[in-house]
């Protein structure tokens, strides 16, 4: 399947059942093609920012790990108390093989998380909240599992933070008193070759609840 073709095939999934099935299929391959087709840098960049934020023996989450790309690039900065979750388990039993996280369990954003409240120090996000994926509704578990004063590092699509419903979840968490905007990154290209007309910010909120 072509590069443009799998991310559109992925992207037209109807729920998250078929979500989790299509990223399943696409487990094995993922982390080559993401790398060749796509040179995708928001794992990257992601955990670059996690170290101005969080120190290297605070308790992490990573949202949608996925493979273990962002994990991965966490582990190389000195964070080792890393816990993770992703609705596909082709994909967490990949993230398993790296042997770099202390828990790996399946979660789906905009459901109920099977975590205790205020649990983790810092939540990490990369690529996750995008068309046909994770939806806005997802943020309120993830501020719910961060303990108060920890930090949820993330990035988005700059045109889904406009369309679907994130720009309102924001202000809503902000007129709440829940998080508060430390840092907005200019829009970017994060997927330099397969979608370079596509642009992300990275986003670090503050827990304040």
């Amino acid at each position: 399947m072509e590069h443009e073709s799998v991310v559109q095939w992925v992207y037209a999934s109807k729920d998250n059942e078929e979500l989790a099935n299509r990223y399943n299929q696409w487990s094995k391959s993922y982390d080559n093609d993401l790398a060749r087709d796509f040179d995708w840098k928001g794992h990257i960049l992601c955990a670059d920012t996690l170290t101005q934020y969080v120190m290297q023996n605070e308790t992490i989450i990573d949202v949608g790990c996925g493979t273990g790309l962002c994990g991965t690039e966490m582990v190389n900065r000195g964070y080792s108390s890393i816990d993770g979750f992703d609705l596909s388990e082709g994909m967490l039993n990949e993230a398993r093989s790296l042997n770099i996280y202390n828990d790996l369990r399946k979660g789906i954003l905009g459901e109920t998380l099977e975590y205790d409240s205020n649990s983790y120090d810092a939540a990490v996000a990369a690529g996750v909240f995008s068309q046909g994926h994770a939806p806005a509704s997802g943020w309120d578990e993830v501020v719910r599992i961060i303990k108060p004063n920890g930090h949820f590092i993330l990035t988005i699509r700059a045109d889904s933070y406009e369309l679907l419903g994130f720009k309102e979840k924001h202000q809503e968490l902000i007129d709440s008193k829940k998080i508060e905007l430390l840092e907005s990154s200019p829009p970017m290209q994060l997927l330099p070759k397969g979608e370079p007309d596509v642009h992300h910010i990275i986003r670090v909120y503050k827990v304040l609840k």
